[in-house]
């Protein structure tokens, strides 16, 4: 298996962010499996022609969400995601329905906000 990524220059999108996003979204939906390594950071800029700080910076916020693990000198491999995912995503709701109810929001004001922000970020994907 073989790590297929394409880094649009003419993107809106900044080189990190698609290159995080390709990543991220083959983890979830499977396509990389739990365990897979992944290129080094330089051989992987080598690759795409960007630089290395560029693929650093997708890694370490692949690592931050959870999607990947680094090993020390073993390696950076795509890890069990879903369960860091959805901790990370509960703990963004619960933070958010305190300070909906620290602002004074009825439930159903919260519900509709994030009805709309929801919508906003799927909506445009």
């Amino acid at each position: 298996m073989t790590l297929k990524i394409v880094i649009d220059p003419g993107a809106t999108t900044a080189p990190y962010e698609q290159l995080r996003a390709q990543i991220a979204d083959r983890a979830r939906s499977g396509k990389l499996p739990v365990g897979f390594k992944l290129p080094t950071v330089r051989g992987l800029a080598e690759d795409l022609g960007l630089a290395a700080n560029t693929v650093a910076k997708a890694y370490r916020a692949l690592e931050a969400d959870g999607v990947i693990e680094t090993r020390g000198r073993n390696g950076t491999f795509i890890a069990a995601a879903g369960d860091a995912s959805e901790r990370l995503a509960a703990a963004a709701a619960a933070t958010y329905a305190g300070e909906a109810r620290r602002l004074g929001l009825t439930r159903e004001a919260a519900r509709t906000a994030i009805e709309e922000a929801l919508r906003a970020a799927y909506d445009t994907a």
